[in-house]
């Protein structure tokens, strides 16, 4: 019995590496189409994995036609605006309907239910709207006002509030808490774990978003929407393409290196995934 386990675990520890190796292989692919010519880049040769010669022409290049700094810059005031406002709302509307009782709650929290339902795309045309008639079009606030609320954040929070025990309430106002005290020094502090989460769906969804920065903002940009730019209509220079993906991902890898603790653990007791 024992040898079969053993067996099954090295049988799984094969799975998990080659998957891990398949999952790394597009990253990899990119650094080394940075360093290539658009010859190299584009051969159909499949032994030319290397570049013949390692280039930094590349990076140069897009570092001068393209205003990185200011590119880090709205791509952190984008995650930034976006977690605290979505952690801000989904946690007071998640214990809203968690916790209290209210006339329309159940309509309310259906209402929620069928935004994370439908696609996201069917709400661009009246968010456009509404930014265009509040004059902030091509700013920072159109940027992150549809992660001003978050669907998904409110019922993940409601989730993390009905699994607390209702003691915890009922003791905190036999000590003479009211509701705002009973939430903001008991409840919210036991939801950490599920806010962090939602901090790091909210960052990963705000970091790739593409759509609605290409269409609310002419010259205030973030990452993704630069780099789309770079794309012809009939011609791509790829090693430039690769070499300025390459740079927009440093962002997010420090982030990741200084939360990481912190992202393992929010990830790992919410239950999901990426």
């Amino acid at each position: 019995m024992e040898a079969r386990e053993k067996m099954m675990n090295i049988i799984i520890h094969v799975v998990l590496v080659l998957v891990s190796i398949t999952m790394l292989v597009p990253f990899l692919w990119m650094i080394l189409t940075a360093f290539k010519t658009v010859t190299e880049s584009t051969s159909v040769d499949p032994f030319v994995i290397f570049p013949s010669k390692w280039l930094t022409t590349n990076f140069e290049t897009v570092i001068n036609n393209m205003d990185f700094i200011g590119l880090y810059i709205n791509t952190l005031l984008l995650i930034l605006g976006r977690v605290v406002a979505a952690v801000l709302t989904a946690t007071l509307a998640g214990y809203a309907f968690a916790r209290l009782e209210f006339r329309g709650k159940n309509l309310m929290f259906s209402l929620v239910l069928f935004q994370m339902m439908v696609p996201g795309q069917i709400f661009i045309i009246p968010q456009y709207l509404m930014v265009s008639n509040m004059g902030m079009l091509n700013t920072m606030f159109a940027l992150i006002f549809p992660g001003l609320v978050t669907a998904f954040g409110t019922f993940l929070l409601r989730q993390a509030y009905m699994g607390l025990p209702r003691d915890l309430e009922e003791a905190a106002r036999l000590d003479g808490c009211n509701i705002g005290q009973t939430f903001l020094f008991i409840m919210a502090p036991l939801t950490r774990s599920s806010m962090v989460a939602l901090g790091i769906f909210t960052a990963v969804f705000a970091y790739k978003d593409l759509m609605w920065p290409l269409i609310c903002n002419r010259d205030l940009m973030p990452l993704s929407a630069a780099l789309a730019k770079m794309q012809g209509q009939y011609t791509n220079n790829y090693p430039q393409l690769m070499a300025a993906s390459l740079l927009a991902c440093i962002p997010m890898i420090v982030l990741y290196l200084i939360f990481q603790k912190q992202f393992i653990e929010g990830i790992a007791t919410s239950g999901g995934k990426l």
